[in-house]
């Protein structure tokens, strides 16, 4: 068994990818700075299944200004989750996604590099394509946000490291990621509270934009993937989707039906940076790591919406 280390753990992603990787065998150090993108205390439920396991350390810790040593001692394998997620406040506070989208990934680079980890596995996103995000690996990439913009640069700082120092990098582009523990500001938990509280729910543009959804346990799935198959992913970048692409109004519609509620909507124009289209090309995923998405995104917005309603 691997000794795992996983920044950004007590987010949305990390912390069920601590959990998978605790279920497997594998001891789990788990980092996260708790910086206030939104309540801490939502961060510290994710985080309370990992707790309660043996196998588990947790360090709070900024990436930006921790002595980052100590925290990968040991460590095989490091998972970077740890990021300034969303897009819009990307535009009004650009210093806090730098500092901690690229100059946060670079010290964690350079600690990486003294360390020797056997395996690191950098996620990133499908915002690094731009406004389509339709297209394979190879393509080239135009962010449309500030947010994409950074996560890019750490994405090529990892390319650096790999290139000059041999660190064994893997790249994974998450595209969409819903499901239970979904941050409070991303658009299906948004939409699922107001359909349970009757309350309305803005919609950007017409509705027809689409996404390529990817339920959690999906995205966690190719990650551990990824991990367990070191010969396949090293010098890799993946993208990570769902197998369902789903415009917004068709998101309403189906969550209308699973909630038995009326949407309230509120309609407004397209905000700075928002993608049109993303649709998940997993043809390398599937085969070079045999990844197979299995939710259908009925199922997993049920799941979505169970959860949600324990929150109440």
């Amino acid at each position: 068994m691997s000794r795992c280390v996983v920044t950004g753990a007590a987010g949305f992603i990390g912390s069920h990818l601590c959990e998978a990787l605790l279920a497997r065998g594998h001891t789990v150090a788990g980092v996260d700075a708790f910086i206030p993108y939104y309540p801490r205390a939502v961060k510290e439920a994710n985080l309370a299944a990992a707790r309660a396991h043996p196998a588990f350390t947790f360090h709070e810790a900024d990436l930006r200004t921790a002595e980052l040593a100590p925290l990968l001692a040991g460590g095989d394998a490091i998972f970077h989750l740890a990021a300034m997620p969303g897009l819009l406040k990307s535009w009004t506070e650009f210093e806090l996604y730098d500092t901690c989208n690229v100059l946060g990934t670079h010290r964690l680079l350079a600690a990486a590099r003294a360390a020797r980890p056997r395996h690191f596995l950098y996620i990133s996103t499908s915002s690094v394509y731009g406004r389509e995000a339709t297209q394979a690996e190879t393509v080239a990439l135009q962010p449309f946000s500030p947010y994409g913009i950074t996560k890019l640069a750490a994405e090529q700082l990892c390319r650096a490291y790999a290139a000059n120092f041999n660190l064994p990098l893997t790249v994974l582009r998450y595209f969409s990621v819903y499901g239970p523990r979904q941050r409070p500001d991303m658009g299906y938990y948004k939409l699922i509270h107001s359909l349970l509280r009757d309350e309305p729910f803005t919609v950007f543009g017409d509705g027809e934009q689409t996404r390529s959804n990817t339920f959690v346990a999906d995205a966690v799935a190719a990650t551990l993937l990824a991990f367990e198959r070191p010969a396949a992913a090293l010098g890799e970048t993946f993208n990570v989707g769902g197998g369902e692409v789903v415009s917004l109004n068709g998101v309403i519609r189906l969550l209308e039906v699973i909630t038995g509620r009326t949407a309230r909507l509120a309609r407004q124009p397209p905000r700075p940076g928002d993608q049109w289209h993303t649709a998940a090309d997993i043809r390398k995923a599937q085969r070079m790591l045999a990844y197979r998405p299995v939710t259908r995104l009925s199922d997993g917005l049920r799941a979505q919406v169970a959860w949600q309603r324990t929150l109440a």
